[in-house]
């Protein structure tokens, strides 16, 4: 790997010379955390993307799959604002082209695929372009109306951390301003303002710091947000009514607090003060803030799953303003998840069908998108309140997540894969299989599979339970269990609920 991590890379915004005309009337908004969509350069802070492993192949697959997610809405056309989060914070940016129409006259000659399967060495300005120029390009390439774009300004953390990814937007409605807000331990929050038909729409972009689960690091969680609720003060200060959406990877559940109570003041619920009461939005000393999973029926509240339960890392978050008759107004319950079973979405469980290097590359994403629709109105009443279909009174949410279901008739026998090779392959990734074979070895745990002859790692995530299994088990022993086929650095391995033990 190419160690050349610049000290200091500065805030640009793409903007194209006119932006598509949307219809003010009505639009979408989609939030999705792409899943390392890093560059071409080779370049890069995980050694998985960096040359060999990340070939311009494994780049352009990963391009054609955020884009083949985004023609879900719109109608094929992509919706009219896109959310992004972790996209590469490019390592090379001296070296290629940096702005948006360039970058698409200049290598117009051939589609992005084109390019980056060709054999060719990609000229050193393209190769070394940042990874939203590549998926703008993409999406011109499908067909998509074009986009302006701004993306967040990063730099070495104050802790000394680098940060491998930044937050973008990309919006048919001119932004008119952007801001970048750094965050200690996460990358930093990046601040745009829409004109949405002539009306002031604030967009941010979260991608706080990991691990929902671990106390450990909510308190780095809770500076992230302290520093979004000061600039969020400031905005409510001067306009109580503003129209802001709060979208991305919070990194923590929507319900955060009620999950894990052992952690005291939590950043989502605590500081950022995301909660259900829809009806409170509308008291003038209630909450200022509505998160849009309470829109869904609890056992539906899921983007990503993490051991066997639906997390809700991503989210959106609406202002009050949005519940009002000035300006722009969300549309009663379409907050929905971007879950399209067959597609990105595993067949059964609706586990997301999440990227992985093997086949040459396969799969979208860990976590799906989340979108809601929105309109403008020319009311100017903020006095006057949407009427609910079914409005939400509860500030909370429940305490335990929502496990995920693995229907009998989704499950696959092993013996049934007749075919040479035909288990160890990348689109049975997150499948569920009914296994049996003998334990071929112990240190580490490995099976050899009956039919198959194939030799996999027997792996549980808890681990007080794959103690107790792999102390009940010995070399010889036969096994038989229903598991999820995954690969871990490249190795293949079931992966088993303790539940189903």
């Amino acid at each position: 790997m190419r160690a050349r991590i610049p000290i200091f890379v500065p805030f640009f915004l793409s903007v194209l010379v006119s932006a598509w005309p949307v219809s003010a009337r009505e639009f979408e908004v989609v939030v999705y955390n792409v899943e390392n969509l890093f560059d071409a350069d080779g370049v890069s802070l995980f050694d998985d993307y960096a040359t060999p492993g990340y070939t311009h192949g494994h780049f352009a697959r990963k391009l054609e799959g955020v884009s083949a997610v985004m023609q879900r809405y719109g109608e094929g056309k992509g919706p009219d604002v896109i959310l992004f989060q972790e996209l590469e914070a490019d390592q090379t940016p001296e070296e290629g082209d940096a702005w948006l129409p360039t970058f698409l006259s200049r290598w117009s000659e051939r589609s992005a695929g084109d390019w980056l399967r060709s054999g060719d060495e990609l000229p050193a300005a393209m190769a070394s372009a940042p990874s939203h120029l590549w998926l703008a390009k993409q999406f011109v390439d499908d067909g998509l109306p074009p986009y302006e774009i701004a993306v967040s300004e990063y730099r070495p953390d104050p802790t000394g951390r680098d940060i491998a990814h930044v937050n973008a937007v990309f919006s048919r409605f001119p932004i008119t301003r952007v801001r970048t807000h750094h965050t200690e331990g996460a990358r930093g929050i990046l601040e745009a303002t829409l004109d949405v038909g002539g009306h002031e729409l604030i967009v941010f972009v979260n991608h706080w710091k990991s691990g929902a689960s671990n106390a450990e690091t909510e308190p780095i969680r809770v500076g992230n947000a302290r520093v979004l609720r000061n600039r969020l003060d400031e905005i409510l200060r001067a306009d109580p009514h503003a129209d802001v959406i709060i979208g991305g990877d919070f990194n923590s559940q929507y319900n955060q607090k009620q999950r894990y109570p052992q952690m005291g003041a939590t950043a989502i619920n605590d500081v950022l003060r995301s909660q259900g009461d829809e009806y409170g939005l509308r008291q003038r000393r209630g909450p200022d803030l509505y998160n849009l999973w309470f829109e869904l029926p609890e056992a539906q509240r899921g983007s990503d799953v993490f051991r066997d339960e639906w997390g809700t890392l991503m989210q959106m978050i609406i202002s009050r303003g949005l519940h009002d008759f000035r300006g722009v107004q969300y549309v009663d319950n379409t907050f929905t998840v971007g879950a399209f079973e067959g597609f990105n979405a595993h067949p059964g469980t609706r586990r997301p069908v999440r990227w992985q290097f093997a086949d040459g590359g396969f799969g979208f994403s860990d976590h799906f998108p989340i979108s809601a629709r929105f309109r403008t109105v020319e009311n100017g009443d903020t006095r006057r309140w949407i009427e609910l279909a079914r409005g939400h009174a509860r500030a909370n949410g429940p305490s335990r997540g929502v496990p995920v279901v693995v229907p009998a008739e989704h499950v696959q026998d092993v013996a049934s894969l007749t075919e040479a090779g035909a288990l160890l392959r990348a689109p049975n990734l997150g499948r569920h299989f009914r296994v049996s074979g003998v334990v071929s070895q112990t240190r580490p745990f490995k099976m050899r599979v009956d039919g198959s002859g194939a030799e996999l790692t027997v792996w549980i995530h808890d681990r007080d339970a794959r103690t107790r299994f792999y102390s009940r088990h010995a070399e010889g022993d036969r096994l038989e269990f229903v598991a999820e086929l995954g690969q871990f650095r490249g190795e293949w391995q079931f992966v088993l609920s303790p539940d189903g033990l």
